[in-house]
């Protein structure tokens, strides 16, 4: 006996309900060991042995046999024996129609009409051709439309889906007038679900239903064998065979109407499949319009490519001719690209996609190539008419300019009249400053030079685009991942040229602009196209104080483009070679103007002396100077000093260092010339009368009125003392500061300066010597002799002469003067004139024939007293003038000798202040009383 625990229960079965073939999965226990042991299963009371498909001893998946109601699962295995179910299954009949296939027998009392020849429908037919197929209620308010109200809007249709002329909108206004689109919609789906059961074709049928068929088979075998036992005259099967034919042409004739509607239906039906079914390339042409226009090119070219693999190769009529249409937009769409490709303002991942897309799409030629030989003539056109743009208005400029100074011409001597002086301080009016101390330069003061902006204008061109255009042809060269693509590697020599014709276009354009002697090599006709700039008397002015901005952006834009590759050194050795160029020809064009303006300082002198204890006294000159030389260092610093990574040093070639050199040394002479100039032809253009202050330390000052130009002496002193101070102070800190910023070869410009500024400082020694001396001694011997005096009848001494006094005031006078503009300056001068002093008194001593004892008691008097004086400056030659004078005085008796110290003394006591300028140290306020009591005398 079978145990109990292994009897099988079914617990649970999905769906619950369903037609005849629905398959359904059953879930239970001890459903068998294995597909052998389920030995039977029955739902509703069918068997569906055959059906079922034994998955584990938990589940069972099998088709419902033709069992009507609700009924038990029954599992029946050899291990457990007849099982229980605590689920049930109901099973129906769906409604059939007459042209519907169906594997059980239907009550077609339901569906045929019987009155077929009367041609009325029973009703209910008729109620079945009512059913609704959208399966929504119409539920409203709104009365229905009557019949002739639907005949005026729907002419020669109907609302019988059973006739041709069904109308779906009469049908639907008819029936489902209060639906709303929710519903309506609903109601497709409905009909939708409907139709994709209707289409389950005859093997479905036949799978669903295959215990069904079996059985009616087997029912056929055993009536034919019946039919053919009870036979008795042995032609009743021809009999029946008649009747079945008669029946089946009858049905034919029946639904012959039916049926052709239904494979026309069929064929639509079909159709549609198949427009649905390839949907994708009868919507292509559509899709890809409005990709196009939604700028979705990756998609455009993925459809094309689809449909290209799948219907490029295609033998029917209706996908060539929607295939040609789709090569047909995609014709134009790769026109389009191509135009676009062609637009230069396009940025360089534009062009790269639009590349991509004419590769992907097949276009025939080099899209890539062609689109770097576009780049290459638009860039060289953007250049060329940069050029032409600037040159025309430089053009228009120095007309404008012309024209201003003729009209300007008939007030500029006015207005020079009217000029003030320049005040006295550090500022200065130069190229670097103010680039044209000019009247006429004051419109051009705060006007950027053309040349400065055609620098600023291809350069940022050339920045902007370049880069681009470089790396476009490095990625032309390494597309080996792209599909399909084959690189030409024959072009590299021709992109190698492409790049070296635009930066050498554009080297040649600047160089024709700052540089055109370095163009003298070309030929004329090659000349004309660089473009010939305007001269002009102030562009060289302007554009030198521009140069530093030119030569940075022209730096910075090889810095840039050299960056690109290092390695192409042969491509950006044209743009490194500019910029060396340029950094040179800054160098030396704004060391030349620094040279004029340093030789043209002089204008700016206004003799205002300002002291100090260190400098002395000195005028504005030598800071302006200095002030020069700096700018112009500082303007250089970044060209000179600076060097970026590819850069060659400024200095690295022997020619430019030596010019720099002798730059930097004539820069550094010139202010002696300046100094030379004031001193022998100062400037005539002075203005009005004022008076020249000099202050002589902290108590004592000098006026000078009505002439504004200081004596020829006095401007002597001054740039005695100007040179001085040059020369000890500012040369060093000047040689300081060049060294300091690279430049070569400073001790050679050192010792050069030097030597010049030596030169200047003792020619101008000897003229102001000589404008000191010459006067006292011109009038020594006229004095000495004054009122008939003869050394020879001299008798009674009374004290030293006035001639000796006069002598000691003009030496006080010139003691005063360069002390109040440089005290260290002192001991020189008086050295020199006390010995041309000396040596006068000596000659007219020893000219004098014969002394008696007064004149040799009063020639003793004086030289003593002058050697008393002056003991401060003795010098060999004081000494040696001296015995010569002493030597031919008679020696004095003790008598007379004592007379002559007496009288010294009596000197000494009544010129004691007028003495005290020749002792060591020296009060200003003594040199101010010494020159006020030299002023009376």
């Amino acid at each position: 006996m079978t145990p109990r625990n292994n009897q099988p229960l079914v617990t649970g079965v999905s769906p619950k309900e369903g037609p005849p073939g629905t398959r359904i999965t059953i879930r239970g226990e001890n459903l068998g060991n294995d597909p052998r042991d389920l030995i039977g299963l029955k739902i509703c009371g069918m068997d569906c042995l055959l059906s079922a498909e034994w998955k584990s001893s938990s589940k069972i998946v099998a088709r419902t046999g033709p069992g009507k109601g609700k009924g038990d699962i029954i599992a029946i295995t050899r291990s457990g024996g007849k099982g229980s179910c605590t689920v049930g299954f109901r099973g129906y009949f769906l409604q059939i129609g007459p042209l519907q296939d169906s594997a059980v027998w239907i009550d077609e009392s339901q569906t045929v009409r019987p009155n077929l020849d009367h041609g009325r429908p029973t009703a209910s037919a008729a109620a079945k051709e009512e059913d609704d197929p959208l399966g929504i209620l119409d539920e409203g308010d709104r009365a229905k439309l009557t019949e002739d109200e639907l005949l005026e809007m729907f002419h020669d249709a109907s609302g019988s889906m059973s006739l041709e002329n069904f109308s779906p909108g009469w049908y639907l206004l008819e029936h489902h007038q209060n639906a709303s689109f929710e519903d309506l919609k609903a109601g497709l789906s409905f009909m939708k679900r409907k139709a994709s059961q209707r289409s389950e074709g005859p093997i479905t049928i036949v799978r669903s239903n295959l215990m069904s068929i079996l059985d009616c088979l087997d029912s056929l075998t055993e009536m034919y064998k019946k039919y053919n036992e009870d036979d008795i005259r042995g032609n009743c099967m021809n009999s029946y065979a008649v009747l079945l034919m008669q029946a089946k042409s009858c049905a034919d004739g029946l639904f012959q109407e039916v049926l052709g509607r239904k494979d026309k239906a069929d064929s639509t039906r079909n159709a549609l499949s198949v427009i649905q079914k390839f949907r994708f390339l009868f919507h292509l042409p559509l899709n890809i319009q409005r990709n196009i226009q939604k700028g979705d090119y990756n998609m455009v070219i993925n459809d094309y490519e689809k449909a290209k693999s799948l219907f490029a190769d295609t033998e029917i009529k209706i996908f060539k001719k929607v295939y040609r249409e789709v090569e047909k937009r995609i014709s134009s769409f790769r026109d389009m690209l191509y135009k676009r490709l062609k637009d230069p303002h396009n940025t360089l991942e534009e062009q790269k996609k639009l590349i991509r897309y004419l590769i992907s799409l097949e276009y025939k030629g080099d899209p890539a190539w062609e689109c770097l030989d576009n780049q290459q003539k638009w860039l060289i056109e953007l250049l060329d008419d940069c050029k032409d743009d600037h040159i025309e208005e430089e053009k228009n400029c120095v007309q404008e300019n012309l024209a201003s100074n003729q009209s300007n011409n008939q007030w500029k001597p006015l207005s020079r009249a009217n000029k003030s002086p320049t005040k006295s301080g550090l500022s200065r009016e130069s190229s670097f400053s103010s680039l044209s101390s000019s009247d006429h330069q004051g419109s051009w003061r705060f006007k950027t030079p053309q040349k400065v902006l055609f620098i600023e204008d291809i350069t940022d061109i050339m920045m902007q685009h370049f880069p681009d255009f470089w790396k476009l042809g490095q990625s032309y060269f390494t597309r080996e991942s792209e599909k399909g693509v084959k690189i030409d590697t024959s072009k590299h020599g021709k992109m190698k040229l492409m790049m070296t014709e635009i930066i050498t276009l554009f080297a040649n354009f600047v160089r024709a602009a700052f540089l055109p002697e370095s163009l003298e090599n070309m030929s004329e006709n090659e000349r004309e196209k660089l473009g010939v700039w305007p001269s002009s008397g102030k562009s060289e002015h302007i554009s030198g104080a521009w140069l530093p901005t030119c030569v940075r952006n022209i730096r910075n834009c090889a810095n840039t483009l050299s960056a690109l590759d290092s390695n192409s050194d042969s491509v950006m050795i044209v743009l490194n070679e500019l910029a060396f160029d340029m950094r040179t020809n800054c160098m030396f064009t704004l060391l030349k103007q620094a040279i004029m303006d340093v030789k043209n300082v002089y204008t700016k002198e206004t003799w205002v002396v300002e002291t100090d204890d260190e400098s002395g006294g000195t005028t504005q000159l030598p800071a302006l100077f200095e002030n020069i030389v700096n700018e112009t260092v500082q303007h250089l610093h970044e060209v000179v000093v600076m060097n970026k990574a590819p850069e060659p040093e400024i200095f690295s070639q022997r020619p430019i260092q030596k010019e720099a050199t002798q730059l930097c040394s004539q820069l550094l002479q010139a202010f002696a010339v300046c100094m030379e100039q004031l001193v022998f032809t100062p400037p005539l253009q002075k203005t009005e009368n004022k008076h020249v202050k000099i202050t002589i330390g902290q108590d004592m000052e000098l006026e000078q009125h009505d002439d504004p130009i200081p004596s020829l002496d006095k401007r002597l002193i001054i740039m005695l003392s100007n040179c001085n101070h040059t020369i000890e102070v500012v040369i060093p800190r000047i040689i300081e500061n060049l060294t300091k910023h690279g430049y070569v070869e400073m001790e050679k410009a050192l010792k050069a300066a030097q030597e010049a500024y030596s030169a200047l400082d003792n020619r101008l020694f000897l003229s102001y010597i000589e404008q000191k001396a010459d006067p006292i001694l011109g009038i020594m011997e006229v004095n000495m002799y004054k009122g008939g005096f003869n050394w020879k009848t001299w008798k009674n001494p009374t004290g030293v002469r006035k001639y000796l006094k006069d002598i000691v005031m003009s030496l006080i006078e010139v003691h005063a003067e360069v002390y109040g503009i440089f005290p260290k300056f002192v001991m020189r001068v008086m050295k020199k004139i006390t010995e041309s002093v000396c040596e006068e008194l000596s000659r007219l001593i020893q000219c004098v024939p014969d002394f008696n004892a007064g004149g040799a008691i009063q020639a003793r008097l004086e030289l003593e007293a002058l050697r008393s004086m002056t003991r401060i400056y003795n010098t060999p030659k004081v000494q040696s003038c001296f015995k010569e004078a002493f030597d031919c005085i008679p020696e004095l008796s003790e008598e007379g000798k004592t007379v002559v110290d007496q009288l010294l003394d009596k000197f000494r006591a009544t010129m004691k202040i007028q003495l005290m300028c020749f002792q060591p140290e020296l009060s200003p306020s003594t040199v101010k009383r010494a020159a006020r009591l030299g002023s009376m005398v």
